[in-house]
């Protein structure tokens, strides 16, 4: 049974290792303190599998790693967690370089978008983690659950390491994806991540969270 560390304790981070938990992995979530009220909580109401700690206990946990934070936090997030407690493993990063304005709609972080990506910039820091960019183009409930879009939708991939997104590969199927592209190299972020703003619009104009992108080929 594979550990996980999940790290994250917003409703991202709750979905995602709840989801796992019913998988039959062992999760660690992490935080910035051991003891984050929304993390004990979900510990205490998952059972013996779930823990939660310190994004450095958590990222020394896991075997495989979910980045759940905002993005305009995710690097320092990193910092907290530790390069040597990354390092050699696997690190899926769901979340996108958002930036979050009062009364606005969120916009992506200049320096993280067009020619840069947060995908690239983690795995820039973190040059011995197998970083892999997916699932950031839907929503958390999408996510786990690829048939609450009311279809067969696509999901994208991205990231450095073949074996790792063949790793990778395996828990989207566990969570319903069968539509898997795998774009190539972490570059690719870029892509993926400029997509979440035709989400948003997408959101904003539907009022349905359930969406995702279907490639018709």
């Amino acid at each position: 049974m594979k550990k996980v560390g999940v790290l994250g304790t917003g409703m991202v981070g709750n979905t995602i290792a709840t989801k796992l938990i019913q998988l039959g992995y062992h999760v660690m979530m992490g935080s910035r303190t051991a003891d984050n009220e929304k993390g004990l909580a979900w510990a205490n109401a998952n059972g013996a599998d779930a823990s939660t700690g310190t994004f450095a206990t958590a990222a020394a946990f896991g075997e495989i790693l979910f980045n759940c934070t905002q993005g305009e936090i995710s690097l320092e997030v990193m910092k907290q967690a530790g390069v040597d407690q990354l390092r050699n493993k696997i690190l899926i990063d769901v979340s996108n370089p958002l930036q979050f304005i009062p009364g606005k709609a969120p916009v992506l972080i200049p320096e993280l978008c067009n020619t840069n990506s947060l995908g690239e910039a983690l795995q820039q820091f973190l040059p011995d983690t197998q970083v892999v960019k997916t699932l950031n183009i839907v929503n958390c409930e999408v996510m786990v659950d690829a048939s609450k879009c009311g279809g067969e939708a696509t999901m994208l991939l991205a990231g450095n390491n073949a074996a790792a997104k063949a790793t990778v590969t395996g828990i989207l199927q566990q969570f319903g994806w069968s539509d898997i592209i795998d774009l190539g190299n972490i570059e690719h972020a870029r892509s993926t991540e400029m997509m979440l703003p035709v989400w948003l619009s997408i959101y904003m104009a539907t009022k349905n969270g359930h969406i995702a992108f279907k490639i018709v080929r």
